[in-house]
C-alpha cells in the first residue's frame, strides 16, 4: 500500500521557555491508504494531542511541536514536512488533505448557523458557487443517510440528536474529499445501534474513497472490530503498536495487558453469575414504585409556535427497585431513558403517572434520591472548592454546616477514594475519574436510598470506568443502595445490574432478570441492540448499514397508531405525537 502518513520521533509541549511542559515523547509511526490505525489509552496518554498536532490544531490550543518531523504524501506524489509548515501552507492542506472529526459535535458545530450552511461553507473555499454548493451539500448528507437530508439543510445543531450531528461532523470531515481522516473519539456517547451505524458509514466512506483513517479511542472492543493496526500510548509515550489481532491476542507491555484486562467483556448474559461481588437484593419490599409515568412535551409549529400536538416521551411506564438493588435502563438516544430519570427527580415535570420512594427517614434533610449526571466536568461549579461542593446539598436542605457535617464530607471522600485534603481543591484540579468520584460524594451527603446513575460512567476510560464501578458496587453492598442505572453500555449493564428494563419509544418493551435479558432476548428491538454491541470477542465483526432494519421495530408492544402520528426525529427514530392538542 501507498505510505500516506510517516510520524518521526513527534515530541509536543505546552508553554514557553523555562515553563515549557513536555506531553508527548517520541512517537513514531506510520500510515498507509485505505489503512485505519487506532490509538488507544487512557485520558492523558496523548492521543489526542497528537492527532493535534498532525494537523496543526495543537498551534492554537497552547501547544507547540518541539522536535520530529510529519511527512505528509501529497497527490502530486511531493512528500512535506507538516511540522515545520507555515500557518498559510497548512490552511491549504487542512481540510482538502487532512479532515477530522471532533469528540463532541454540540461544542464543534456553530450553534446559530444551520448544518447546511456550515457544510456548505466547506464547499464555497473550495471555489464552488452559491447554487453548486448546496447541491454538493445536499449530495453530502445523502451520501451519510440522513433522511430526508433537504428538509434537514435548514436544521440548527440543537434539533438534532447526537447520532445526526456526529454524521453531520463526517460529512463536513469528507466535504473536501480528504486523503487521511482523523476521528477523535467519535463515538464516546453514542448508544450501540447508532456508534454501529456511525462506523459502518465511515468503514464504508473508506473503502470508497480510499482515505486513510486515524481513529482515537478508549474503547477496545470497538478497535477489535475496525482497526488494521493499534498504537498503545501511556504518559505521551508510545508503548506498544502492531496489527490489531497481535496486541489484542498477545499484548507484550504491562499497560497494555493492564487495559485489556480493564476492558468490560459483554458476554451476552454469561457473565451474569450468582458469585457476583454485586451481592443479591434485599427482601420483597421495594424502595421505589412507579405506575403509569408519562412525560409529554409540547409539539409546536410555525412562526407563531402554534401548537399541534404533545410529543410523548414517556408512556405508561411501571417498574419498582428493591433495597440493594440495581435496575438498569437501557435503549438507544431519544428512547426516554434521561426523561424516566430526570422525572423522577422533579427535574421533568411529569403529565401523569405515581412514584413513591419508601425510604421511612426520621428528619426533612434526609433525601430519599439522588443524582449522578454522565458529565462530571460540567456537573461541578469550578468556582467552588471541593468543601463547598459538598455542602450544596445540605445548606439546599436547609441544614447548617457544623461538626458532624464536616466529619462526613471527610468520611466520604475517604470512602471514594480521594484524600480528606481534597476538601480545599478545585474541580479542575482533579481527572475526569476523581471528578465522578465527588459526585458520588455529593450525592450521598444526604444519605439517600436511592442512587439516579445516568450514564455515570460513559465518559470514562475503560480503567477508570472499572474502578468506579467497583465503588458503586461496594457503597451498595455496604448501605443496601438502591440505583437506577441508565446505560447504553451492554457491558457494564452486565457487570453491574441486577435487572434490566428495555426502553423503546418511551415504553418498556422488555424488563426482567439481567442474565434473562441480556442471553436470551424476546423483543426484538432488545435482540436488535445485543446485536449492535462491540466486543472483544466478536474480533473483526463486519458493521453494515442496514436501514431497514429499524423501522421494523417501531410498534413496542403491538401499539399500531395512525402513520400520520409519527415524526422523524433522527437515526430512523420516530416519536409519536398526539392529533390533539395536550395541555
Amino acid at each position: 500500500m501507498t505510505r500516506l502518513l510517516s510520524v518521526q520521533n513527534l515530541s509536543v509541549g505546552f508553554g514557553r521557555g523555562q515553563a515549557l511542559k513536555p506531553v508527548v515523547h517520541g512517537v513514531s509511526f506510520e500510515l498507509s491508504a485505505g489503512e485505519t490505525l487506532a490509538i488507544v489509552g487512557e485520558s492523558g496518554s496523548g492521543k489526542s494531542v497528537t492527532a493535534l498536532s498532525i494537523n496543526r490544531l495543537i498551534d492554537y490550543g497552547g501547544g507547540r511541536i518541539t522536535g520530529g518531523r510529519i511527512d505528509f504524501s501529497l497527490p502530486d506524489g511531493r512528500t512535506v514536512d507538516l511540522a515545520s509548515l507555515d500557518a498559510a501552507s497548512m490552511e491549504r492542506i487542512r481540510g482538502p488533505e487532512i479532515g477530522m472529526i471532533f469528540q463532541e459535535p454540540m461544542t464543534s458545530l456553530n450553534p446559530v448557523v444551520t448544518i447546511g450552511k456550515q457544510i456548505e461553507e466547506v464547499f464555497r473555499l473550495q471555489g464552488k458557487d452559491g447554487a453548486q454548493a448546496r447541491a454538493e451539500t445536499l449530495r453530502a448528507l445523502d451520501r451519510i443517510r440522513i433522511p430526508d437530508a433537504a428538509r434537514r439543510l435548514g436544521y440548527y445543531p440543537h434539533q438534532l440528536s447526537g447520532g445526526m450531528l456526529q454524521r453531520v461532523m463526517i460529512a463536513m470531515a469528507l466535504a473536501a474529499s480528504p486523503r487521511l481522516l482523523i476521528a477523535d473519539e467519535p463515538t464516546t456517547a453514542l448508544d450501540v445501534s447508532v456508534q454501529a451505524q456511525i462506523m459502518a458509514l465511515l468503514t464504508e466512506l473508506q473503502r470508497e474513497t480510499g482515505t486513510g483513517l486515524i481513529f482515537i479511542t478508549h474503547d477496545l472492543g470497538l478497535v477489535a472490530g475496525i482497526a488494521d493496526r493499534m498504537l498503545v500510548m501511556q504518559s505521551g509515550q508510545v508503548v506498544e503498536q502492531g496489527t490489531a489481532n497481535q496486541i489484542l491476542d498477545r499484548p507484550a507491555h504491562a499497560y497494555t495487558q493492564h487495559l485489556l484486562k480493564a476492558v468490560p467483556h459483554f458476554a451476552n448474559g454469561r457473565a451474569v453469575r450468582d458469585d457476583s461481588p454485586r451481592g443479591q437484593p434485599d427482601g420483597d419490599a421495594a424502595c421505589l414504585t412507579v405506575e403509569g409515568l408519562t412525560v409529554r412535551f409540547p409539539a409546536t409549529a410555525g412562526l407563531m409556535r402554534r401548537s399541534i400536538g404533545a410529543i410523548h416521551a414517556v408512556e405508561s411506564v411501571d417498574f419498582d427497585i428493591r433495597p440493594g438493588e440495581t435496575l438498569a435502563v437501557v435503549g438507544e438516544s431519544g428512547s426516554g431513558k434521561s426523561t424516566t430519570a430526570r422525572a423522577l427527580l422533579g427535574l421533568v415535570r411529569p403529565t401523569r403517572g405515581t412514584f413513591q420512594a419508601h425510604t421511612g427517614f426520621g428528619t426533612e434533610t434526609q433525601k430519599p434520591m439522588q443524582m449522578v449526571f454522565q458529565n462530571p466536568y460540567a456537573s461541578l461549579n469550578p468556582r467552588l472548592n471541593v468543601e463547598s461542593l459538598l455542602a450544596e446539598p445540605v445548606l439546599a436542605a436547609g441544614r447548617r454546616l457544623d461538626h458532624e457535617i464536616r466529619a462526613r464530607m471527610t468520611s466520604l471522600l475517604t470512602r471514594v477514594g480521594l484524600p480528606a485534603e481534597s476538601l480545599t481543591r478545585y474541580p479542575h484540579e482533579f481527572s475526569g475519574g476523581q471528578r465522578q468520584r465527588l459526585c458520588i460524594a455529593r450525592a450521598l451527603m444526604l444519605d439517600p436510598t436511592i442512587l439516579v446513575l445516568d450514564e455515570a460512567v460513559s465518559a470514562l476510560d475503560v480503567s477508570v470506568q472499572a474502578r468506579v464501578l467497583d465503588l458503586l458496587i461496594d457503597l451498595q453492598r455496604e448501605h443496601r443502595l438502591a440505583y437506577l442505572f441508565v446505560s447504553h453500555d451492554m457491558a457494564v449493564v452486565e457487570r453491574i445490574a441486577h435487572r434490566v428494563a428495555v426502553l423503546y419509544a418511551g415504553q418498556i418493551v422488555e424488563i426482567g432478570d439481567a442474565g434473562s435479558v441480556l442471553s436470551n432476548p424476546q423483543h426484538p428491538y432488545t435482540k436488535k441492540l445485543i446485536a449492535a454491541v462491540p466486543t472483544m470477542e466478536r474480533r473483526q465483526q463486519s458493521f453494515a448499514l442496514n436501514t431497514d432494519a429499524v423501522p421494523t421495530l417501531l410498534r413496542p408492544n403491538g401499539f399500531e397508531p395512525p402513520p400520520s402520528l409519527w415524526t422523524d426525529v433522527g437515526e430512523d427514530h420516530r416519536v409519536r405525537i398526539d392529533a390533539v392538542a395536550t395541555s
